[in-house]
């Protein structure tokens, strides 16, 4: 467990240093540095912040950098230092480290914050991120595949930027590429798929209760993002001339997604008897299909279904997704249940890792909490939270959330923030 946090020249927090506890309440007006505090321990795990890409636009003013240093409890250390041209020295303890997955490994956070109320409406690269996020920490043999696959990528894509034609060389170049990206791809897919199996029913658990009369009919999907029963490179290989000519790689793993879908289930019985229907009648298709000359191997039973089930309204009308149906208030309950559901995960990866769980926890990052839920999820929020193994940081405009904070954390910290000073409550 952190058990102390020690901030310089970020945003306007210039020099703070505060002892913690398990959970960590920090109150204060908009502006006065509360979300930036939250924002240096997401910098100190991921080396990026949740507010901008851009070092410049959270180093304080003039400031030629900024740091974060964090201890703890069994005397263990880290550090990162970011400077304005996006340039890290990062301390693990008295040793230099020069990836950011050692600290991310010490450091796993999750953040539930009003900016990423959106995921649902937005691309797929957030929801991915979410799924990879777990793979990361549970599945060791996912992060040097994932490094692998997108440095094959970067190279294909420019490449593909080149020209809309390819040498012959760069056609063979290309195929050797391709032939590393369906190596990788597979594994990649391997691994998510494992830590979606084990993420999805912690989900469909948490949003029977913070939806649920919802539950039944919200449905959470893996999307590899290609066709896992043909080799990525072969599928490559066939829709080479189109990349060409958009200049990117179209399909493959970093295209995967998790789809969160509303299924109706009086809907879906009925299609079912349709899609039945059609299969029973893809035979009689598929022999005249052959009496015209087409090769068999061109067009299989099952690639015959997927063509024509899209236009018998099967994925169209039993699932769609949950985000075009639920209101507002609902999607927020969703989006938490999402977040929340990785924490079980990560807190069992700190024990099979072998870490001792009250030096390091998960640590999750809730900014606003009032903001986003209404009293019964904020109950269901903080009950599943204060049964778990994690470290809390919690932000709020004022201390009336101390009352339901204190039910579950009664040696809770609590801390007033005010234009970039941090005291703690006596």
């Amino acid at each position: 467990m952190l058990t102390q946090l020690s901030v310089y020249q970020l945003r306007n927090l210039q020099a703070v240093s505060i002892q913690l506890g398990q959970c960590n309440v920090f109150v204060g007006a908009n502006g006065s540095g509360k979300t930036s505090l939250l924002e240096s321990l997401y910098l100190l795990s991921r080396g990026k912040s949740f507010r901008h890409h851009q070092p410049k636009r959270y180093i304080s003013h003039h400031a030629p950098n900024t740091t974060v240093h964090a201890k703890f409890a069994d005397g263990g250390s880290m550090a990162i230092q970011k400077a304005q041209d996006a340039s890290s020295v990062m301390r693990l303890g008295q040793q230099t480290v020069y990836v950011q997955s050692a600290l991310a490994k010490q450091l796993p956070t999750l953040l539930i914050d009003p900016s990423s109320m959106d995921i649902l409406e937005v691309g797929s690269g957030s929801r991915r991120q979410l799924l990879d996020w777990i793979a990361f920490h549970v599945k060791p043999g996912f992060h040097p595949q994932w490094l692998a696959y997108q440095r094959l990528l970067k190279q294909r894509n420019t490449l593909l930027k080149q020209s809309p034609r390819l040498s012959q060389y760069q056609q063979q170049e290309l195929a050797a590429w391709d032939k590393g990206l369906a190596t990788h791809a597979a594994l990649i897919t391997h691994y998510r798929q494992q830590a979606f199996d084990e993420w999805k029913p912690l989900f469909e658990q948490l949003i029977s209760q913070l939806l649920p009369d919802y539950a039944p009919f919200i449905q959470l999907r893996f999307a590899a993002g290609y066709n896992t029963e043909v080799p990525l490179d072969e599928l490559l290989q066939q829709r080479l001339t189109q990349d060409c000519h958009m200049g990117y790689t179209r399909i493959g793993c970093h295209r995967a997604d998790v789809q969160v879908l509303w299924v109706d289930d009086a809907q879906a019985r009925q299609l079912q008897h349709e899609q039945q229907q059609l299969q029973n009648e893809i035979p009689e298709q598929l022999q005249h299909q052959q009496a015209e000359g087409l090769p068999q191997d061109q067009l299989s039973q099952k690639e015959l279904l997927k063509e024509e089930l899209p236009h018998k309204g099967v994925e169209d009308n039993v699932r769609e997704q949950a985000a075009n149906v639920l209101s507002r208030g609902e999607k927020k309950l969703l989006i938490t249940a999402l977040r929340l559901s990785q924490l079980p995960i990560l807190s069992g990866a700190s024990l099979s890792s072998g870490t001792d769980v009250s030096e390091v926890l998960p640590v999750v990052l809730l900014d606003d909490i009032t903001a986003e839920l209404d009293e019964y999820a904020l109950d269901i929020l903080l009950q599943t939270l204060s049964q778990l193994s994690c470290q809390v940081f919690i932000t709020s405009l004022d201390t009336e959330v101390m009352d339901k904070i204190s039910a579950y954390w009664p040696q809770a910290h609590l801390f007033h923030v005010k234009q970039g000073s941090i005291t703690q409550a006596l």
